[in-house]
Parts: structure tokens; C-alpha cells; sequence
């Protein structure tokens, strides 16, 4: 998906001090993505995971957070977290 992609490395360009993700997973309509970083303090967790979702309307594509699968924090304040999305098609708005 070479959207996906696109929205991948805009992410990272912007987010990538604080929390970088990478595709797991594309199956269907559901895209699996793995955040990791020291995430910033002041800004929501789930954040993050909308803030891919506005990324990606800016190249054309609609997805949506649906659920996390996996959460792993340390003791550090570094975190990965596995969430799965929804491609969604312009019908589904």
C-alpha cells in the first residue's frame, strides 16, 4: 500500500522524537501498526494513534483506530504499543 506508506514516513518525520510506527500487519480491511517511543508526557497516549488517522485523510486515505492489542511500558517511560485499524472506504464516512 503505497499510501500506507506514505502516511508511515510523515508520521515518523513528524513524531519520530517522541513515538515512531511501522506496519505489522495488512490484511483485508484492517491494517495492523506498532508504535514505539518515550511518547510525550503531556499529550494523550491515544493521541497518537488519531493522530495517524488525520495523516492519513491527508493522502487519501480513511482509516480508523479499532483496538490496541498489546501494550508493553517500562519502567523508563518507553512504550510499544500493537494497534489494529480499519481501512474504511469512502462509503463507510
Amino acid at each position: 500500500m503505497e499510501k500506507l506508506d506514505k502516511v508511515i514516513k510523515e508520521f515518523n518525520k513528524l513524531h519520530g522524537s517522541e513515538a515512531k510506527v511501522k506496519v505489522r500487519e495488512v490484511r483485508g480491511e484492517e491494517v495492523i501498526l506498532e508504535f514505539e517511543g518515550s511518547f510525550c508526557a503531556t499529550c494523550g497516549l491515544y493521541d497518537y494513534f488519531d493522530d495517524i488517522k488525520w495523516e492519513a485523510m491527508e493522502f487519501g486515505l480513511n482509516i480508523e483506530p479499532v483496538e490496541v492489542l498489546e501494550a508493553e511500558e517500562d519502567d523508563f517511560e518507553h512504550g510499544r504499543y500493537v494497534v489494529k485499524y480499519r481501512l474504511m472506504s469512502s462509503s463507510d464516512k
